[in-house]
């Protein structure tokens, strides 16, 4: 299948073409979702790249990409009119043809990379010129439910829940794994109905201290996935990122209409570079994470999709090539469909190779990868990114 990346697993029910949730949900016209697509994926790399980062790719053969995967799922609670993609103006095409629902004003089109805080402000921004009572699910393009009417009810609960007063909200999801990838929250008193108040959140922490949290049992993967009423993300914003507020907030009154574009592409690359969870999350007193089981895995490293791989009885993965391993256990290896591995006295190693690059390294330094990426920009040229 063209695009596909990786086979389906056999006797695996994580993907169907077939599979289809009975339960119809209803929509509320004040709910909005914002999937941030403009992300490179270079955690992911070589497969992800900066032409077509993963958002875009089939891993499983189920004929849609995480970026579609990720629309099918919110268009069951969120009307389709109420669906906006933040991407880098690199994609508008691939957004355009993957999703041909949306109409242009549905794809909000960033001149220069900001990180995730710029790219909510302005979609927030956007929404309230169109709902001053919207409440909004952010959500990355590129994540896996496998539990997703689970999901979906936790996002309907979230809603309702963000639209009662001034509450910032988050998914948590218990780890597995010294992961420095993702956020972590400490979770402080239940306020009923499965929601808590957020003692810390730290963002993103070096290995070290991932290991220290995933040991203590009292630490949560912040999942990217965030709810809350237009108004309470805008009044954080301009509260703890007045910088990014003062070249944004001069623009209400053209969100929405024709010169929008021109006002974005004259100030969205003056925004400062910060993430949602340094710039907002870690500083707010008014957080919240709701805690859940949905099969949920941010399928942006290796490590992510090692542990959903089936594995032979020495705990190796093989993706897409043929293998012979001898003496090797806990590998994963992705080559090209025509190639062979054959690997000897290995224990732990990624092997993975698209394109013009072959990576070789230990599966426990993928935190690593980035720095591969830039040495290889720096030292090899655009055309290995």
């Amino acid at each position: 299948m063209p695009g596909q990346i990786f086979p389906i697993f056999e006797n695996k029910m994580y993907f169907s073409r077939n599979f289809k949730i009975k339960t119809i949900m209803a929509t509320n016209k004040d709910n909005f979702c914002v999937i941030m697509g403009g992300g490179i994926g270079s955690r992911f790399w070589p497969f992800s790249r900066k032409t077509q980062p993963k958002q875009f790719l089939d891993f499983f053969g189920t004929g849609r990409s995480l970026l579609q995967q990720t629309f099918d799922r919110f268009k069951k609670i969120i009307p389709t009119e109420n669906i906006l993609v933040v991407t880098n103006a690199l994609y508008a095409d691939l957004v355009q043809k993957q999703l041909p629902e949306l109409k242009p004003e549905q794809i909000l089109l960033e001149p220069a990379r900001r990180n995730t805080a710029p790219c909510i402000a302005w979609a927030s921004y956007h929404i309230r010129a169109l709902n001053p009572n919207a409440n909004i699910v952010v959500a990355p393009s590129d994540h896996l439910i496998l539990k997703e009417t689970e999901f979906l009810t936790a996002i309907e609960k979230g809603l309702a829940f963000v639209a009662e007063d001034n509450k910032l909200l988050t998914l948590g999801i218990k780890p597995n794994r010294p992961e420095t990838g993702y956020g972590y929250i400490q979770i402080a008193e239940n306020v009923g109905d499965n929601f808590y108040k957020v003692k810390t959140f730290t963002e993103k922490p070096e290995l070290e201290l991932a290991k220290v949290f995933v040991e203590s049992g009292e630490f949560y993967w912040n999942s990217g996935l965030f709810m809350w009423n237009v108004n309470s993300i805008i009044k954080a914003g301009e509260d703890l990122l007045p910088e990014l507020a003062s070249k944004l907030e001069p623009g209400k009154n053209v969100y929405g209409t024709p010169d929008e574009k021109k006002f974005i592409e004259e100030n969205f690359p003056a925004c400062p570079n910060v993430s949602i969870d340094f710039g907002v999350m870690e500083k707010a007193d008014n957080v919240y994470v709701s805690l859940g089981d949905f099969g949920w895995s941010d399928l942006g490293t290796w490590g992510s999709l090692y542990d959903l791989s089936p594995k032979d009885e020495d705990q190796n993965v093989t993706l897409k090539c043929s293998s012979l391993l001898y003496n090797s256990k806990d590998n994963i290896i992705a080559l090209p469909e025509n190639k062979l591995a054959v690997v000897e006295g290995l224990e732990g190693y990624l092997i993975a190779e698209s394109d013009n690059v072959l990576l070789i390294c230990k599966k426990d330094e993928e935190h690593a990868i980035r720095k591969y990426v830039n040495d290889a920009q720096i030292k090899m040229g655009e055309d290995y990114i």
